[in-house]
């Protein structure tokens, strides 16, 4: 798998920084750094182009591709394919919808999160009054705030993903799109089977819908009358409601992991979070990470590394 796109100048120093310690002595023509990692390599150009190579290069490119989205309103798609910005109306906001969203597929500690909402059109006021929108673009504090108001009001349907299950059935063939795939289906099917009077099921597009679909060929049920459209939060109340509940829920299951080894579990990937584990680590173990992280993220690596310094 290659991906390729041009990354923003206020995003370049971050991902210098991010990949100082594995950077390669001898790297290619006018590249800036190149890393290479167990299942990815990650080349930076002079031109501002990185590429990511290799079998992990999904989940590596999703955390700079978020990134571009939260600090420069950038969408990139997950093949590196870029949406240019457009003026696009809000056309779901009147309509009675079904969506889902996901939390927790960029942070190294803690559960992935699914939620799938129905929103009608009776409820679209009330969600607009408490402020409903994409849950990465409001405060933690206010989501602990609102979500409690959803969650009694709004037809909804999560899944945990646990970290233990997480890493007892990671493989090649059941990468991070493959399974965000499966659990909105799976918080979909739930919510449809309820026969809501809805006219669009949404889902906020993270990689193209003929490969969504054979991530789920294998379901028992399957929702396939779906409409995926990018920065959904922003068009259709029901992935932002399912967005905040997500977000809301995991924070949670953070909080809960954090109290139960005294140690406050930083979220995301970064260098922080590598601290953390090495932390983790000479309190209870190695193993323990198995039950509160992914262990297909780099950070394993780097906290086993840290651990021999």
């Amino acid at each position: 798998m290659t991906i390729v796109f041009k990354v923003s100048d206020n995003i370049k120093p971050l991902m210098m920084e991010f990949y100082k310690d594995r950077m390669l002595d001898k790297k290619p023509p006018y590249s800036v750094f190149q890393v290479k990692e167990y299942d990815c390599v990650i080349t930076l150009y002079e031109s501002g182009k990185v590429m990511f190579q290799g079998i992990g290069a999904d989940i590596e490119a999703s955390y700079w591709i978020e990134e571009e989205r939260i600090k420069n309103g950038r969408i990139i798609n997950p093949d590196g394919t870029e949406k240019k910005n457009t003026i696009e109306k809000k056309i779901m906001f009147n309509e009675s919808t079904i969506g889902s969203d996901e939390v927790g597929t960029g942070d190294f500690f803690g559960p992935i999160v699914v939620s799938a909402t129905y929103v009608s059109k009776e409820d679209i006021s009330f969600l607009i009054d408490l402020g409903v929108r994409d849950s990465k673009k409001i405060t933690d504090d206010k989501i602990k705030k609102i979500a409690p108001a959803i969650l009694k009001k709004i037809p909804y349907s999560t899944y945990i993903l646990t970290n233990t299950s997480y890493n007892k059935n990671w493989s090649e063939d059941l990468n991070m799109n493959k399974i965000k795939a499966i659990l909105h289906n799976k918080v979909l099917v739930s919510i449809k089977n309820k026969n809501y009077p809805y006219e669009k099921i949404v889902v906020d597009q993270f990689v193209y819908p003929q490969k969504y679909y054979e991530h789920i060929k294998e379901a028992k049920e399957k929702v396939t009358d779906i409409t995926f459209t990018t920065k959904a939060e922003d068009k259709c109340l029901s992935v932002a409601a399912a967005s905040i509940i997500s977000r809301y829920i995991f924070l949670g299951e953070m909080e809960k992991l954090s109290q139960s080894l005294g140690i406050t579990l930083p979220k995301g990937a970064g260098p922080n979070v590598d601290l953390v584990g090495i932390e983790i680590v000479k309190k209870y173990g190695y193993d323990k990470l198995y039950d509160i992280a992914k262990m297909n993220f780099k950070n394993k690596d780097k906290i086993k590394s840290g651990m021999k310094n």
